[in-house]
């Protein structure tokens, strides 16, 4: 039962980024070059509401959808970790024209190259989790 709200709620998601344009790659391409502000101003906003959100959960000890506590637990804080991990990240992202939401819509909306990005993200996923004990973190 639980899944299917996953189902839902990530199907809501993914009509939303892609109505909301966020899936495109031109919008991604023009955020890049910097001569739109429409995906700064969607990423801004999700970031507000994320920290508004997360520091009132963390406050009011809310619960989850299932009635389960939510424990949202500090990271160690590290530069370097954030600097590569984010370059990374970027990096990809500007190479695959789409971030890891994305690139769900856009081969759910039968965007076909998209799924060598997803392949690739497979991978790279799985050799990250090989190699994690190896890394610094």
């Amino acid at each position: 039962m639980k899944s299917i709200w996953y189902i839902i709620v990530g199907t809501f998601l993914g009509v939303i980024l892609y109505k909301s344009e966020a899936a495109s790659w031109f919008r991604i391409y023009e955020m890049f070059q910097f001569d739109s502000f429409h995906m700064y101003g969607i990423i801004g906003s999700a970031l507000a509401v994320g920290i508004v959100l997360v520091q009132w959960i963390k406050r009011s000890k809310v619960k989850s959808f299932f009635g389960e506590p939510i424990n949202i637990q500090d990271k160690e804080r590290s530069f370097a970790r954030y600097i590569i991990g984010g370059t990374l990240f970027g990096l990809g992202w500007a190479l695959a024209g789409a971030c890891p939401g994305p690139m769900y819509i856009l081969a759910g909306t039968g965007y076909w190259p998209m799924f060598i990005v997803l392949f690739g993200a497979v991978v790279g996923a799985f050799i990250y989790g090989i190699l994690r004990n190896k890394l610094p973190h």
